[in-house]
């Protein structure tokens, strides 16, 4: 996955490029561009303004054949048994509130046209989308996207956004952020944009195990990624993780090493950073 993250309310603006450390399989490594604030981020729109009808109908036939293999598939009916346990529908019922929908946010899904692994992450988002009635709209982006992407994702029913946020979403209503095998600075821009009790609590992320995260600083302390995950680290007592079972070969490229997190600080004053 691909691109984009607030504190309590507005995001600040960070000095530095930022760089994948950790490798993930079937992933190039990317550069994120520099975070800008909320005022300074731009509108953003596919390079390739015109979309290829054939080119879309190729996709859209490619998406179908891959929605319905995750649909029959173990792995697709063992997530949908996780998420009905009685622990997860507990984490859940608290982020939703007196809500009763939890609108959904896939930031970095890669191109869906030249990859599998995306056409796999997005096929299980609009399967979760049709199976529980407690996801609402889904928003998606990642710059990299072209406007035959966004053609076959809006056909898929999705929106994709105008303005690459860079993770700085804060999560006003319950959210359900999408984002498996994006970038560390990613995760830890979209906690930032959400350092707080009230606002950390309506956020469910579906990502890279922050539990991983925090195993590798402890072995690597000098390692690169170190301050790329601050909030990562700093959350970690106050999350509760559920790790994705992949099952098999075909969707562990997609899926490895992703889990289900649900965060619940009680006191601001507990939102506090670790020195490595």
């Amino acid at each position: 996955m691909a691109a984009s993250a607030k504190t309590l309310a507005t995001a600040k603006c960070l000095d530095g490029d930022w760089t994948v450390v950790l490798p993930r399989r079937g992933r190039q490594r990317k550069h994120l561009p520099r975070i800008r604030s909320v005022e300074q981020q731009q509108s953003w729109a596919p390079t390739d303004l015109e979309t290829d009808p054939i080119r879309t109908s190729k996709l859209m036939q490619k998406m179908q054949i891959c929605i319905k293999k995750i649909e029959s598939s173990p792995f697709y009916h063992i997530l949908l048994d996780q998420i009905q346990t009685t622990e997860i529908v507990c984490c859940l019922h608290r982020v939703l509130g007196s809500e009763l929908k939890m609108q959904m946010v896939i930031y970095g899904i890669g191109s869906i046209e030249s990859y599998e692994a995306p056409r796999l992450q997005l096929s299980l988002a609009i399967l979760m989308k049709k199976k529980l009635s407690w996801i609402g709209d889904i928003e998606v982006f990642d710059p990299i996207l072209s406007a035959t992407e966004s053609r076959v994702l809006e056909a898929l029913g999705c929106s994709v956004l105008s303005v690459n946020e860079q993770g700085h979403r804060c999560a006003l209503k319950p959210t359900i952020f999408f984002m498996p095998h994006c970038e560390a600075e990613l995760y830890d821009n979209l906690l930032h944009a959400n350092w707080g009790v009230e606002l950390l609590n309506r956020v469910v992320l579906f990502g890279n195990s922050f539990e991983t995260y925090e195993q590798h600083v402890s072995e690597f302390k000098h390692s690169a990624i170190v301050d790329s995950v601050r909030h990562i680290l700093a959350i970690r007592p106050f999350t509760k993780e559920f790790k994705i079972k992949t099952v098999s070969d075909d969707y562990f490229g997609a899926f490895h090493d992703s889990s289900w997190h649900f965060f619940s600080p009680v006191l601001e004053t507990g939102l506090q950073f670790i020195k490595i």
